[in-house]
């Protein structure tokens, strides 16, 4: 295991610059997760920890060495792949062990390595099959066993759900992370799915046009977004967003509608009133809106109203005769209000 160090890395193709001076520290141990929108730069930067990418400025450092020049093989990293890249002409327990057989490693201690690391993944009933008489998901942990076997000081991830059903990404999530708490070897996971980053990640950077937006633990994020972007990239549903001013101690939209706003704020700066989805609530009395879509889910119910000019997601726990067309009253909860700058940083 080691730390993971990115120091003020650039990366460009020709005069194009996609990365630019990308700084983050993972600890020894850590889980953190790369998430951010298609091209946000996000696998770029992990090919170029991987070395499968050279680096047009900074410095790359795993376990204190600096490994910019230094050849992916002799990096002590293993990465999985969101296309599983097994040989189809290999059995399971072949695939797992080739990169062993590589080094010169003699047989039993291959066949050890093997053993243990599908003892971990629950693949020993098919150590000898072909990928070919394999589903997904079995798939994807035979390549995650071929990562394991190398005990590597650094686990790279990138986007290795992205393949399968919904169900099975659920189910795969689990074992990744039970896998990184039984293994405590630091991984770097790329996804676009911010539900796998706050599911799975200790920490979680967000990117966007090569830059890092925000770094935080998952609830920090979630609670606290420093701009509205990471706002409302992070939260399904996503955080509802209203534009306006606020005078006379309430946030007035541009259309007119009148929010309100916890006392003691005043006029000025807020260009932007932010509330999530489950921090609004149907009322006796509050802001008029009509009801667009209804979308029962069981658990909770997911509404989308319109109040003025704004469609607006509400999630509810109870269960309501709802009606498209139907007016309602919603009250936010005035001590989860998010307040941005006319730029989208982040006020209050």
């Amino acid at each position: 295991m080691a730390s993971v160090t990115i120091e003020q890395v650039r990366k460009q193709y020709g005069a194009v610059p996609v990365i630019h001076d990308v700084s983050i520290d993972i600890e020894d141990g850590e889980f953190v997760t790369l998430v951010g929108p298609s091209g946000c730069g996000k696998s770029t930067l992990l090919r170029m920890l991987a070395g499968l990418e050279d680096i047009s400025g900074g410095q790359i450092r795993i376990g204190g060495r600096i490994v910019n020049n230094i050849a992916p093989k002799e990096r002590d990293i293993a990465m999985v792949f969101q296309s599983y890249a097994l040989y189809p002409h290999m059995t399971v327990a072949e695939n797992m062990g080739f990169a062993l057989k590589l080094k010169g490693q003699d047989k039993a201690a291959i066949q050890s390595r093997v053993k243990e690391a599908a003892d971990i993944l629950a693949l020993e009933p098919l150590l000898d099959r072909l990928p070919k008489q394999l589903s997904g998901g079995q798939r994807q942990r035979v390549a995650m066993g071929r990562a394991i076997v190398r005990h590597p000081q650094v686990f790279l991830f990138d986007e290795p759900l992205s393949n399968l059903d919904a169900k099975l990404r659920v189910t795969m999530r689990a074992e990744i992370k039970d896998l990184h708490q039984r293994l405590k070897t630091t991984t770097v996971y790329v996804t676009h799915d911010q539900i796998e980053a706050m599911t799975m990640a200790d920490r979680i950077v967000v990117m966007r046009g090569g830059v890092v937006e925000q770094i935080g633990r998952p609830l920090d994020l979630y609670d606290r977004p420093v701009n509205t972007f990471v706002a409302t990239f992070i939260g399904s549903p996503a955080m509802n967003l209203f534009h306006g001013s606020i005078l006379d101690g309430q946030f007035v939209t541009e259309d007119g509608k009148t929010l309100p706003l916890p006392p003691g704020y005043s006029g000025g700066a807020a260009h932007t009133y932010g509330i999530r989805p489950e921090h609004l609530a149907i009322a006796e009395s509050g802001i008029p809106a009509t009801v667009g879509v209804v979308e029962p889910t069981g658990a909770e119910t997911h509404l989308v109203v319109k109040l003025g000019a704004f469609d607006t997601t509400l999630v509810i726990r109870d269960r309501m005769e709802l009606r498209p067309g139907q007016t309602v009253a919603i009250a936010p909860d005035l001590a989860k209000i998010h307040l941005f700058s006319s730029q989208g940083s982040r006020l209050n």
